[in-house]
């Protein structure tokens, strides 16, 4: 008998009684109508409160991550420990080794000092460069060939370098020769030749000076390191070619005359150049007191014969003077090419002649930096283009730019915004 059919029968028995008390058989139905329906509701809640079990998979999983993070926190402490431990065998050798020093005698320190020749020297790898030496005897010509470098120190912040190489012959630097700019590179490919008029005798007192820099548009630029030839001990029956490390520059550099800004703009359908000169510092001290007057002076010339010259006011008692003056020329297009443009920045002074504080020239003809700042003018036209220049002495600039005694050219109208 099912559950449905004994509540109705259990029902019908409780009805059919009499209105009068409830008998015991009554009350017994009434019993056991309640047990019956309270049965289904009783497993329902039962079955609502059970939980599913959890597989041992999760269980194994939590157990294996458990285990790992103690075995790291384990190798941490091993690491740490054993680093402690070198660091203290490091300080006790050094100890010793000082204690080797002191108990050593003043002969075995000064024999031992011969092994480093640059004394103080921080030991940086600075990379190393392929040059090349070439000597006419019979037209007194001595050719140096920057080939290559490789392994350069990285001197920007994104790892790597914009190098070029400067080429002078010491003691007498009466040219100095500058390679292109290599952008982005730590082993730029120069293959580039530089020619020198030294006589024999000259020769066999000179050192060749290969210098490699880090360059910079607006801020001065660093030296990565290097070579000095001493051309006295060189054999010149044969080419030169080799392989050598960059040094430490030296200590005791030529004297610095200072750098200058200026801004370069051309428009070619207007035919007009201006020139901007921003700034300089740095500059030479050139009077008693430690400073200088000084001014600019911007000369234009076409086929190497002097043209049009402006200068900038005199700002007193600088090295560092700020100028912001503007001059523009009447330049056709088809004279672009053939224009060079002289600056030059002198200390003025009011009781004897004024006196030269550094040089330099731009154009087709330049090298390095100054070829390098002519070539992004004429490669944006319509945009002015801004770059720091290091000032040559006049003698660098006239011995490499001979300029003729001015001549009747056409007119060219030059004038001071």
């Amino acid at each position: 008998m099912s559950i449905g059919s004994r509540y109705v029968i259990d029902i019908t028995r409780a009805v059919d009684g009499t209105n009068g008390p409830k008998t015991s058989r009554q009350n017994a139905a009434m019993i056991n109508i309640t047990s019956t329906a309270s049965t289904p509701l009783t497993s329902v809640t039962q079955n609502r409160h059970q939980h599913t079990p959890v597989p041992l998979w999760v269980l194994y999983a939590i157990l294996a991550a458990g285990g790992l993070v103690v075995l790291v926190v384990i190798c941490l402490c091993i690491c740490c420990y054993c680093k402690r431990k070198k660091s203290r065998k490091k300080k006790k050798q050094h100890q010793l080794e000082l204690k080797g020093l002191e108990a050593a005698s003043g002969a075995a320190l000064v024999g031992s000092g011969r092994d480093d020749n640059r004394y103080g020297s921080n030991q940086k790898k600075r990379g190393k460069l392929l040059y090349s030496l070439d000597y006419q005897a019979t037209k007194t010509e001595l050719t140096v060939g920057i080939k290559q470098a490789a392994e350069l120190m990285a001197m920007d912040l994104g790892g790597s370098s914009d190098p070029y190489v400067k080429v002078y012959i010491s003691p007498s630097r009466t040219k100095t020769y500058e390679t292109k700019v290599h952008r982005n590179t730590l082993k730029p490919l120069f293959n580039e030749h530089f020619t020198f008029q030294v006589t024999r005798s000259v020769l066999a007192a000179s050192v060749v000076v290969m210098q490699v820099f880090d360059f910079d548009r607006f801020s001065k630029h660093d030296i990565i390191g290097e070579l000095r030839v001493d051309l006295s001990s060189v054999d010149w029956n044969h080419v030169i070619e080799e392989w050598q490390d960059l040094s430490d520059p030296l200590k005791c550099e030529p004297e610095d005359l200072g750098e200058i800004c200026i801004s370069l703009r051309y428009v070619p359908a207007g035919g007009r150049l201006t020139v901007v000169v921003l700034e300089a510092r740095n500059l030479k001290s050139m009077d008693l007191g430690g400073s200088s007057d000084p001014y600019v002076k911007v000369q234009l010339a076409l086929d190497k014969k002097k043209w049009k010259k402006k200068k900038t006011s005199i700002k007193k008692k600088t090295l560092n003077p700020y100028f912001n003056e503007s001059f523009s020329f009447d330049v056709p297009f088809d004279h672009i090419q053939r224009v060079h443009l002289v600056v030059s920045v002198w200390d003025h002074d009011a009781v004897s002649r004024n006196d030269t504080m550094g040089k330099i020239f731009l154009g087709s003809d330049a090298s390095g930096n100054q070829l390098m700042h002519w070539a992004d003018m004429l490669a944006n036209p319509r945009r002015p283009v801004g770059q720091w220049h290091t000032l040559l002495t006049a003698e660098q600039v006239n011995s490499t730019l001979v300029l003729k005694k001015k001549l009747a050219l056409p007119k060219m109208i030059s004038r001071q915004r």
